[in-house]
């Protein structure tokens, strides 16, 4: 089921948007300003996003232009802004669709469809190893659909051992993927970030169900 965040403001016409996209099976969240929006479209993760231009706190110009900074989800603006000049704005900072209001919601259903199906296009950046996901487009980590804070090195590692999951690197190879071939990195310091990461993302760090030893050889992220 499609995941679609609505930002709109005005709860008559938020309303109307919830009813044409509910029928055709799509899973909607909605909030009433710019900054809900980003807080949700972050935790929510959807697979498109609905616009106001005239929102409250940050306007959905501010709110599409961050979106864009950090993602490439399907963007429709909605404004009752018609001047060609207003468009052209809309689409340079990342949206990939804009709407002028009044619209007919069966277009705006229509206009969806399409915004979904190009997305699906676009190659995944979500991998996943059990509960574990890496999504490396936003630099976010969650396990068990909560988020985990990751250092940028820390982060780095991860997700060199989940290019591909399954594969063993060994502490060299993970020193050139994530550190660049940096002279001064010892080996042991890769184990230091692996302990660090195993205490954020498993359950119990001693006996790691996800960042594996291979004895020998190096480590591995399990692939279930």
């Amino acid at each position: 089921m499609p995941r679609i965040l609505v930002a709109e403001d005005d709860p008559k016409q938020a309303g109307l948007i919830r009813m044409y996209l509910e029928r055709e099976g799509h899973s909607l969240q909605i909030v009433g300003d710019g900054r809900s929006a980003l807080d949700r479209c972050r935790a929510y993760r959807p697979d498109l996003a609905i616009l106001d231009i005239m929102l409250p706190e940050v306007d959905g110009l501010d709110v599409c232009r961050i979106l864009r900074a950090e993602s490439e989800i399907p963007i429709l603006l909605l404004t009752a802004r018609t001047t060609t000049n207003d468009m052209l704005l809309g689409l340079d900072i990342g949206a990939d669709d804009y709407m002028t209001k009044p619209y007919n919601p069966r277009e705006l259903a229509a206009r969806v469809r399409v915004l979904l199906r190009r997305g699906k296009a676009v190659p995944p950046s979500l991998i996943s190893a059990g509960q574990l996901e890496l999504d490396t487009a936003r630099f976010e980590v969650r396990v068990a659909g909560e988020p985990v804070v990751l250092t940028a090195k820390e982060f780095d590692i991860l997700r060199a051992l989940a290019s591909p999951p399954g594969h063993v690197l060994t502490r060299a190879q993970l020193i050139e993927r994530a550190f660049g071939f940096d002279r001064f990195v010892e080996e042991r310091t890769v184990d230091a970030h692996i302990m660090n990461i195993r205490r954020k993302i498993e359950v119990n760090p001693a006996e790691p169900v996800y960042v594996q030893t291979v004895y020998g050889r190096g480590y591995r992220l399990a692939v279930s």
